[in-house]
């Protein structure tokens, strides 16, 4: 592997007094789908907000191609290539699927460049070319969720970031969603990073993951080698053993390279 795209070294936020990322680090490598895995409140959420500038880290480094960009606002870590794709889908109701197309590229000058790129997003989302003079309100959760990646696709990122992208959506559209994801992957060369509480399918599409538990990173390998992993199997894919308490048990912290 080449040097990181996107490098995280000891990271911590706070949401007031809680701290709810303890000393993450993680990298991710151009061309990588990266997934970070966890239950409600494990702090994935905050990790993405924290890279997009939404918040600021109280300790530690994002480094992105090299360079520091923790603390930074967020229209400026949009200007160096990273595109927050946000947990609940959040496009612009009252505008047409085509404006907040165009919103998504709204740092971008190359009129014909941008043209394509919509062109594009209408290849791998027929049904937004279809409704793009619709209101994104008016779109069902599936469709929304697709304009939102849509118009992350906009503003061609090098770094797209995507939360819970099967939130809400039926397992027959969560598949359909994370197959186009791949096909971005391997044929746009799209660089990924997911968090996500389904497991399964995000390690299915993932080259990296992570487990994150209150805060921390608990395990880290290949997505294949923790899709077999016991741990794994026992807490996110329907065999979950629990200790004589009922609470979570965590081997050691196994790494795979």
């Amino acid at each position: 592997m080449g040097d990181a795209l996107l490098e995280i070294k000891n990271l911590e936020s706070y949401y007031g007094p809680i701290m709810a990322i303890r000393g993450v680090s993680l990298k991710v490598e151009k061309g990588q789908i990266v997934t970070v895995l966890g239950a409600n409140g494990a702090g994935k959420s905050t990790l993405l907000k924290t890279i997009s500038g939404i918040m600021d880290p109280e300790k530690g480094q994002v480094l992105f191609n090299g360079a520091e960009i923790q603390g930074q606002e967020p229209h400026k870590i949009v200007q160096h290539g990273i595109v927050h794709v946000p947990e609940g889908r959040e496009v612009f109701p009252l505008l047409t699927v085509d404006e907040n197309l165009s919103l998504g590229a709204y740092t971008r000058k190359d009129k014909l460049g941008v043209q394509r790129d919509r062109e594009m997003v209408f290849d791998y989302f027929p049904i937004l070319a279809e409704r793009r003079r619709q209101e994104a309100g008016t779109l069902s959760g599936g469709q929304q969720q697709m304009l939102a990646i849509g118009r992350g696709l906009m503003l061609r990122p090098a770094l797209m970031l995507l939360d819970e992208p099967s939130l809400g959506l039926s397992p027959l559209l969560v598949q359909e969603i994370f197959s186009i994801l791949r096909r971005l992957n391997t044929d746009e060369q799209v660089t990924m990073m997911l968090v996500e509480q389904n497991a399964r399918i995000a390690l299915d599409l993932a080259d990296i993951g992570y487990v994150m538990e209150i805060g921390r990173i608990v395990m880290d390998g290949n997505a294949d080698r923790l899709m077999q992993s016991e741990d794994i199997k026992a807490f996110y894919l329907g065999h979950q053993e629990v200790g004589q308490r009922g609470e979570r048990r965590w081997k050691r912290k196994k790494t795979w390279r």
